[in-house]
């Protein structure tokens, strides 16, 4: 029996949208605005920021120790195309860190370590702010690695932790929260799983194609409602936890749409995997649809990292790139160092020039090209994006 995976989905997609958006419903949820935050400059002291490894500034420095001890020199650290002293100082950064620097400031990570072994930064230490974690969901401690030894710390203790550093927020904290892409991909990950079953059953003829087709929509909507949670359960710890606490200048940013990034472009280009691929965006529609609704009239600033996005890949040139597609990292460079259990990910890439450990690929530039790996942006990629984030801060009014 031969299931027509590919038409399947797309029914399927447009349908858990319709259905996550309430059908027919005059009042659509994701239409509305935030309303209420500051329009005058800010006297910032401090950088607060919570989320995943897109904001991670160097959680998991130590499980790229060199000498495998935990301990410089690193040869990464964090979620790019790392630039790495020989004492082992960490000089390429990402975004968070570009817009700190840009403001006269500096934020380190609150929690450094990997495994059993962490330390959290001293309560008086005012710049250690960067609570955002590679594999972070926004609830769930067991994120994305976490089996294998990442802390993953989820992004509603990552709040609760400054809480308890700091009891509250200052009315001079620029405060960043930047989550969800994880949570898709979590759950992504769990449909493939369930899709792959549910076909093989339908080729083994277990069940029928009918019956095939209604768990294939049953497994993507259980996706898009943990996926609706997930956007719920942060706006409540954007309301509850830091307006509430004292939050004054608090920016959100949208997940990113996975449609543009080299992820994307490896599953449509299986044709196993290529008619999954419109499923992993429909979790990051949702996510950010019930995002949009729940901030509706809440003091905050909204930052759409997809426009952002999606105005580079359009124009990449006038952005000083000339490769958007393909990652600048070698995964099997990577892996080549530190193991397969590296995963060729960009943590453990260093694109310091004339060391062992550089593992960029051929050609590859960290100024030119957009990607480090599947998902994350080169040091280049996060100053192009860290200069959109401060062109929206000045137009909010606060530098």
């Amino acid at each position: 029996m031969k299931m027509n995976f590919r038409s399947w989905i797309v029914t399927a997609v447009g349908a858990a949208l319709l259905a996550s958006c309430g059908g027919g419903d005059p009042a659509v949820p994701g239409t509305g605005t935030t309303a209420g935050a500051p329009t005058t400059k800010g006297n910032f002291t401090r950088i607060v920021s919570f989320g995943d490894s897109l904001s991670d500034v160097g959680t998991y420095a130590p499980v790229t120790s060199l000498t495998g001890n935990g301990q410089p020199p690193y040869a990464g650290g964090r979620w790019t195309t790392n630039l790495v002293t020989p004492t082992g100082t960490v000089v390429g950064t990402v975004w968070i860190e570009n817009v700190a620097a840009s403001l006269g400031l500096s934020i380190t990570p609150a929690m450094m370590g990997y495994g059993a072994s962490s330390v959290a930064c001293p309560a008086q230490n005012n710049s250690c702010t960067g609570y955002g974690q590679g594999g972070s969901l926004v609830t769930d401690p067991n994120g994305i690695g976490h089996s294998g030894g990442a802390l993953t710390v989820p992004v509603v203790t990552q709040i609760a932790n400054h809480l308890a550093r700091f009891k509250t927020f200052n009315s001079t904290d620029l405060i960043f929260v930047w989550a969800g892409d994880n949570d898709a991909l979590a759950q992504f990950s769990a449909f493939g799983a369930m899709a792959a079953q549910i076909q093989a059953n339908a080729v083994a003829g277990k069940i029928t194609a009918d019956q095939a087709g209604v768990q294939l929509f049953a497994a993507q909507t259980a996706g898009e409602q943990a996926m609706k949670q997930a956007a719920q359960d942060l706006v409540n710890d954007i309301q509850t936890q830091i307006l509430a606490n004292g939050g004054k200048y608090v920016v959100v940013i949208t997940p990113l749409e996975f449609t543009l990034t080299p992820l994307a472009a490896g599953l449509l280009a299986n044709p196993a995997t290529a008619p999954l691929a419109p499923v992993v965006t429909t979790f990051v529609d949702t996510f950010n649809l019930w995002l949009r609704n729940g901030l509706t009239g809440m003091p905050v600033q909204l930052i759409d990292a997809n426009a952002a996005l999606q105005s580079i890949a359009a124009n990449p040139a006038s952005f000083g790139l000339t490769n958007v597609t393909t990652p600048a990292c070698d995964a099997n460079k990577i892996n080549a160092i530190f193991t397969a259990a590296a995963g060729g990910k960009s943590l453990f890439c260093n694109a310091t020039p004339g060391v062992p450990f550089n593992t960029l690929a051929a050609g590859a530039s960290t100024t030119t090209w957009l990607f480090a790996d599947t998902i994350h942006p080169t040091t280049g990629g996060h100053k192009i994006f860290s200069g959109l984030i401060t062109q929206q801060l000045k137009a909010f009014g606060w530098i």
